[in-house]
């Protein structure tokens, strides 16, 4: 396994193997990696030949309130977790090698970012979209897959890919979780044991909703109100949001139809975790 920190030799090694017709397969991620981190590289080698997995803590995604400088890192464990799965490269730059000084140019998908995650985060896509446009310009891949974890992040990440005409295919793996359905993330690694195992709640009231459409339920505002409720019960959850969209092109849905994309985010302490189901309307 390589281990490569200049964006320039990384292109470089992406060409050549580019032209001995290797098909490239992207994981791209901020490290402190996890079983769910390991399941999108799992997915990547079944779809490519050689595997690049990217660490890189992009400072651009986070706000001046939110967690750059405290946010987990561990590269000697990332490096073992990755040579265990069969990774082929990891691509590990620094902050100065992908925002070089009086760095002025950035990507904005519209409309899809302004909802959900964009609205409590303000900034935080355009930085999710520049690195990724970058990255993908560097690694050069023909495969790059991402998380359903992330369901905002993959449907704007889609779009850009679509419109800005990037020659490749993005895979969206199912989101990984612990036993009483958390989702995994780095983040988790905040929560106290407690805390750990009552946000189990926030992928109880997915299921309550999942259950609600099953049995025929279409008012979105019946199915959050329940799920309100529920997460109600559990006093350590300050909700910021649950909303109902469309799978697709994340247009809310007040009347259910087709597939939908129930999303939330609420704080455990001081932790901020996020969750989502896709749910085929019957």
């Amino acid at each position: 396994m390589k281990i490569i920190k200049s964006p320039q030799k990384m292109q470089k090694i992406s060409l050549e193997l580019k032209r001995k017709g290797k098909i490239i397969g992207f994981v791209p991620t901020m490290g402190f990696l996890h079983p769910g981190h390991l399941s999108l590289v799992k997915v990547a080698k079944k779809n490519s030949d050689v595997v690049v997995t990217s660490i890189f803590v992009n400072p651009t995604q986070f706000g001046p309130k939110e967690d750059f400088k405290t946010y987990p890192r561990d590269f000697n464990r990332d490096q073992k977790l990755l040579q265990k799965e069969g990774c082929d490269i990891i691509f590990f730059p620094q902050v100065k090698d992908i925002y070089p000084s009086n760095y002025l140019t950035y990507v904005n998908v519209e409309k899809i970012t302004d909802i959900l995650e964009g609205a409590f985060r303000p900034g935080h896509f355009q930085g999710v979209t520049t690195v990724v446009a970058k990255l993908f310009n560097i690694v050069l891949p023909d495969v790059a897959v991402f998380g359903q974890k992330d369901a905002q992040q993959a449907v704007v990440i889609k779009k850009m890919v679509k419109d800005l005409n990037f020659p490749m295919k993005i895979l969206v793996a199912p989101t990984a979780r612990e036993k009483n359905g958390l989702a995994r993330s780095s983040r988790n690694s905040y929560l106290t044991k407690e805390q750990r195992k009552k946000a189990g709640v926030l992928y109880k009231s997915l299921e309550l909703a999942k259950d609600l459409i099953h049995q025929g339920e279409k008012n979105s505002a019946v199915i959050i109100n329940q799920m309100k409720k529920l997460i109600g019960l559990e006093k350590m959850a300050k909700l910021d949001y649950i909303s109902i969209n469309d799978a697709e092109n994340l247009e809310p849905q007040k009347k259910l139809k087709a597939e939908v994309l129930i999303s939330l985010a609420a704080k455990f302490g001081k932790t901020r975790l996020i969750d989502n189901l896709k749910i085929r309307v019957r």
